[in-house]
This record gives structure tokens, C-alpha cells and sequence, in this order.
């Protein structure tokens, strides 16, 4: 289950202060196998079920960076979206994410630089209404004046 349907871009003429956009995510095995695969991160605390039972966790969790994609996704394609360019984020993670749990991953301007075209946002991620991650990007945004 993803709900991350392409909004299009907003420039950084249209962008104010309190914008939000966000999206839904189920993070299914198949995600973990992936970004594992991916980032060669093979941790068995996501990918073993039996050694993730004697950890702090009591069970298998997804990546940290996995779930901070998400925020990437909301930023590239929602707010600003397409065209964006990364330049910094934070991150803090306060709980993890199992398999089968429902992301809401959310980003809002919380400043902005018109003349340099720089966005900064509070980014944060929560399942079942509980905060997860929390952080802080700077991006990019293009601008209406290039197109």
C-alpha cells in the first residue's frame, strides 16, 4: 500500500510557510529484502526473525534509512517535487518500524530563503499517530523562472 500520488511541482514562488504534504506507506518484508539488498545493509535484526527475538527489539525492524526514504519521496515528489535537489537533512530516531506497520511520513516548511531558493522543513514519520522520526531538511527548490 503506497499513497504517494505525484502532485506535480511547486516552485519556489507558490511555496509558503505551514505547507504540508505527506504520504502512506506499509512497510512490507519485500521493502526490507529490498533495501537490504540495495544498501548491502544485511543486519539481521531486519532480515532474521530468530536472532531479531534476543535483541532490544523483540523482533525484526525495518531500516532506519528505509524509513527516512520515505521523507525523501514527499520531497521529491510533492513538496516542492520534481526538479528538487537535497542539499541537508537531520534525522532522530525515536521508535522503530516492524514490518506491516503503516508509515505516515510528513514534511512542512517551516522557512524559506525566496532569493536563494532555499526550503527548510520539519520532517517526521509516525505509525499509528506515534512519532517515529523526526528531522529537519534543507532543499532546493526550483523555481518558475527556468521553466
Amino acid at each position: 500500500m503506497l499513497d504517494n500520488a505525484p502532485r506535480g511541482t511547486i516552485v519556489i514562488e507558490d511555496i509558503e510557510i505551514g505547507m504540508v504534504r505527506s504520504l502512506r506507506k506499509e512497510v512490507t518484508d519485500r521493502d526490507i529484502e529490498l533495501f537490504a539488498e540495495v544498501s548491502t545493509d544485511r543486519n539481521p535484526v531486519h532480515l532474521d526473525e530468530s536472532y531479531a527475538q534476543d535483541t532490544i527489539f523483540g523482533g525484526r525492524i525495518a531500516h532506519g534509512m528505509l524509513t527516512a526514504g520515505l521523507i525523501s519521496a514527499v520531497i521529491g515528489e510533492q513538496l516542492p517535487g520534481h526538479g528538487t535537489v537535497y542539499m541537508g537533512q537531520s534525522l532522530k530516531f525515536l521508535a522503530p518500524v516492524r514490518p506491516g506497520d503503516v508509515v505516515l511520513a510528513e514534511v512542512e516548511v517551516i522557512d524559506i530563503d525566496y532569493p536563494k531558493r532555499r526550503v527548510k522543513m520539519e520532517t517526521r514519520c509516525l505509525v499509528n499517530g506515534k512519532k517515529v522520526l523526526l528531522g529537519e531538511a534543507t532543499v532546493l527548490a526550483p523555481s518558475g523562472k527556468f521553466d
